[in-house]
């Protein structure tokens, strides 16, 4: 798929127009919640956000700790069985990536990325409070650098059965097999590089925090059809979503609100939870309200799969 395309199908269900606002402008939107590091850029490279994490709640139970015993494939094994297997279309909905839930779920998935880097390691504790105040689920994505910068907030949410647990990369880069590049952004140069920027921040994540994440979702959300069939052969899921609900953390309250309104049963919506001074928390909360007294419920993914 083009660029053009891409992007298109990155804001699909947006509730506001661009109106005259360029591809490249829009580009810049998508990804401005998040640092622009490529695949050098390694984990652990940012400080901490001056960001005050969110205000301390009641402490829920600890989930089991995760098996820290999980048989991955290695990266010699995942390089010989992808040697010869071709990139394939490179984009946000190749074949391989799930975009919504299974077919007929009734409820509908909230995820939000944390990025990392100098720009990406902020907390948005008053979007964790909102949901934390009306109860709705949510898969959080994050990436090793945010995680690093926020290892306290990291074990509080990761002891927090409200929330999952998902994986957002290493580095931040798109999953590539041939350098693709998202936005600007350099994707990973190979299959081994590939691997790197999955499972160096599962390894983290479990060796850290007891977490076996069920779910990736990459840098930019981009990746290529063998990228998308390395993550099943690891065990997982390269997930997406339906419902662009922030704009890369851009949009003011009331656009995030009427984004949030569009959610239906089946599907996931993407927003951030890195940029406190963006709009998504309040944009939530209001959006929330009404979609809760309609009647639709939230799922984390693990819990629709």
């Amino acid at each position: 798929m083009g660029k053009e395309t891409n992007l298109e199908h990155y804001s699909r269900r947006w509730a506001l127009k661009t109106g005259s606002l360029g591809l490249g402008a829009l580009a810049a939107a998508l990804v401005s919640g998040c640092s622009t590091g490529g695949p050098a850029e390694r984990a652990g490279s940012a400080a901490a956000s001056a960001t005050a994490s969110p205000s301390p709640t009641a402490t829920a139970s600890p989930r089991p700790t995760a098996s820290l015993q999980t048989v991955y494939p290695s990266r010699s094994q995942v390089m010989e069985k992808f040697k010869n297997v071709p990139a394939g279309q490179f984009g946000l909905e190749v074949p391989g990536i799930e975009l919504g839930l299974p077919k007929g779920n009734a409820a509908a998935a909230l995820t939000f990325d944390a990025c990392g880097g100098p720009r990406g390691s902020g907390v948005d504790g008053a979007l964790l409070d909102a949901l934390r105040a009306k109860q709705v689920p949510a898969t959080l994505f994050v990436n090793e650098r945010w995680a690093r910068a926020n290892a306290p907030l990291m074990a509080e949410l990761a002891s927090d059965e409200l929330f999952e647990i998902a994986n957002h990369g290493t580095s931040h880069a798109p999953l590539a097999t041939s350098g693709q590049a998202a936005y600007g952004i350099g994707g990973t140069e190979s299959i081994g590089q590939a691997y790197d920027e999955v499972m160096g921040n599962q390894r983290y994540l479990a060796d850290q925090f007891g977490i076996t994440a069920k779910f990736f979702r990459s840098g930019t959300a981009h990746m290529d059809e063998a990228g998308a069939a390395m993550c099943r052969d690891l065990g997982v899921v390269p997930m997406n979503f339906t419902v662009n609900l922030d704009a890369g953390a851009t949009f003011g309250e009331q656009a995030v609100a009427a984004q949030v309104r569009q959610l239906a049963a089946g599907d996931v919506g993407i927003g951030h939870f890195n940029q406190p001074a963006s709009g998504t928390a309040k944009g939530v909360a209001l959006g929330l309200g009404q979609v809760l007294d309609s009647g639709l419920r939230f799922t984390t993914l693990s819990a629709a799969w």
